[in-house]
């Protein structure tokens, strides 16, 4: 792992393999730098990966308080530190980091937004109540337990791809992760404060989308793609939230074919 530093003085650890352009991949709550690691061999051919790890897990860095701020900063140090054009993938979570991030990173060349989180309008009491019970969880060190909630209550994943995810090698990373996934999620609405602003990144964009991801994620696509002048929308027909995992030839083909027309 390489590393560099934030504004914040935070060391944020990142992890570089393959040979072409810059791409970095940022991933969402509950992931880690491997959450790539079924996909990487396609796009190890094609680019030179920077494997991202947020910060509050693995060999990054954290701070005292948290800020979603702190980690647009943290997208803009890792690329900004790269010579030259970068495209830079975000998912979930991650996308809504690399959204804060974009207007702040001179040698953005393209983005991919896969599946942002929802927005202000679309939160809810339950959602809030879900969150306490999280932090309840965590208090108990019933860390596991918070990944299955965010996975089964959050984001409708069925229990058979939950189990499918749990034998993958990435678990024990996101059980280890689990304490970042509450603080997240209280804050993941606001990278779009004034959606207007996104108007200003005018580089091209792509939008992920599965067929069978819950219908916020729809929802807050649309109204983002709104706002973005060069962006369009491509569907992962029978996928969900994790098409890296449950489908990574078809996810490393569509982030292929975007970045290489």
């Amino acid at each position: 792992m390489e590393t560099v530093l934030s504004a914040d003085r935070t060391v944020i650890a990142y992890k570089t393999t393959g040979t072409g352009t810059p791409l970095i991949m940022v991933h969402g709550t509950n992931g880690s730098h491997t959450h790539w690691s079924l996909c990487l061999p396609q796009l190890n051919q094609q680019f030179t990966v920077y494997a991202m790890e947020r910060r509050g897990r693995g060999e990054s860095g954290d701070a005292p308080g948290y800020s979603i701020e702190r980690e647009f900063e943290d997208v803009v140090a890792l690329a900004t530190s790269i010579n030259g054009p970068v495209d830079i993938f975000g998912h979930s979570f991650g996308a809504a980091c690399v959204l804060g991030a974009a207007r702040r990173i001179p040698n953005l060349r393209r983005m991919i937004l896969y599946e942002p989180p929802m927005l202000q309008e679309q939160q809810s009491p339950q959602r809030a109540a879900l969150l306490d019970v999280m932090e309840e969880m965590l208090a108990k060190g019933k860390r596991d337990q918070v990944v299955i909630s965010l996975l089964r209550d959050m984001l409708n994943i069925p229990q058979a791809m939950i189990d499918r995810i749990q034998e993958l090698p990435n678990w024990a990373n996101q059980v280890a992760a689990a304490h970042t996934i509450p603080r997240e999620l209280r804050q993941s609405h606001c990278y779009a404060p004034d959606l207007t602003e996104l108007e200003q990144i005018t580089v091209p964009v792509l939008f992920m989308l599965g067929s069978g991801s819950p219908t916020f994620f729809h929802q807050t696509t649309e109204r983002l793609q709104a706002h973005l002048p060069s962006s369009r929308v491509i569907m992962l027909e029978g996928q969900q939230h994790s098409a890296m995992l449950t489908a990574p030839e078809l996810f490393a083909n569509e982030i292929i074919r975007f970045l290489k027309q």
